[in-house]
Parts: C-alpha cells; structure tokens; sequence
C-alpha cells in the first residue's frame, strides 16, 4: 500500500537541509529504482519552484511500504531528522485515485 509521509521543517531550516540532502536524495533514489515511489518533493516557502534562500516549508514522499510501521520506520531513519530539519513528520495510508 501507499503511505504519505508529510514532513514539516523547523523555520530557516535550509541550512541544516544541504548538507544532509545527499544522503536523503540517495533514500528517494533507491526507493525509485525498487518502484516504490510515486512522487517525492519540498514544499518551497514561496511560490516559485526555486525559492533561492527562501528554502523550504517541508517535503511529501508519497510511497509504497508493507504496512504502515515499514514507513514510519523509514520516516524516522531520514537523514532530515537526523540533521533537525523537521519539526514534525506525519505518516499515514494513502490511495491513488487519479491519473
């Protein structure tokens, strides 16, 4: 099944993000090459796809896990929380309806 994991950052978290978004990237990256992974993005802090210094509010990974423990536990094992990027992470179940 698909799980959402929703993260909020800390403000003026970017920072504390570059460095630690290699280490992230490669997590993404080999849930992409399993085909466990939808989609997965930040959520820039204004409206524009490169916010520069501005940075980021948060991020979505939206993947597949076998239950909805395996995705809280990879959740807490990001490389994000480790650096305190986030404030606060949110699991839970999701189903793709559209496209």
């Amino acid at each position: 099944m698909y799980y959402a994991i929703i993260s909020e950052d800390i403000e003026n978290s970017l920072p504390l993000r570059q460095p630690a978004r290699p280490a992230h990237i490669e997590r993404l990256q080999a849930l992409k090459s399993e085909g466990r992974l939808l989609v997965a993005g930040p959520h820039p802090a204004i409206d524009t796809p490169d916010p520069g210094d501005a940075g980021f509010t948060g991020s979505l990974v939206i993947a597949e896990f076998a239950s909805l423990e395996a995705a809280q536990a990879w959740a807490d094992a990001d490389p994000y929380v480790a650096a305190g990027v986030y404030r606060q992470v949110t699991v839970k179940p999701f189903k793709a309806v559209l496209p």
